[in-house]
């Protein structure tokens, strides 16, 4: 995969950008799971921003940041299409990711990521915090990244 086919945005709740997102978010983290989204879940993240990568005009990987307070982020829902798993996608996505909350005066990012996903955020330069904890029946660990650093 060329990285130079790649671009990243921020999606507009509602584009069709936003609703492949869904669909990517659904197959990737839900469906594994025997979960679906609710529509009340969806409206809820009309306040959430939702960043992409687009590869040939097709999603190809998400992550959702939820504002919370003191210039705070929580990300959630990080999905990356299957076949482009392992190609450095995900780390580019953080990467882009980070580097916007940075630009718009953001201090810290928190996570509740899946045990699998540990290794990778650690790889990121996230830290764990407290005890391995289960959530969606699914053992996740909270982790933090200070961007002030």
């Amino acid at each position: 995969m060329s990285p130079k086919a790649l671009h990243f945005e921020v999606l507009e709740f509602g584009s069709s950008f936003q609703m492949e997102s869904i669909a990517l978010r659904r197959k990737i983290l839900r469906e594994p799971l025997g979960l679906d989204f609710s529509i009340e879940e969806l409206n809820a993240e009309f306040a959430q921003i939702h960043i992409a990568t687009i590869e040939n005009k097709a999603v190809v990987g998400i992550l959702l940041f939820v504002p919370t307070k003191d210039k705070s982020l929580k990300m959630r829902q990080v999905a990356v299409m299957e076949n482009s798993q392992s190609s450095g996608i995900g780390s580019q996505l953080v990467a882009f990711s980070e580097k916007w909350a940075i630009a718009n005066n953001y201090k810290t990012i928190e996570l509740h990521a899946r045990k699998t996903a540990v290794n990778f955020y650690l790889k990121m330069g996230y830290q764990t915090i407290g005890h391995e904890f289960m959530e969606v029946n699914v053992p996740h660990f909270k982790m933090m990244k200070d961007l002030c650093i």
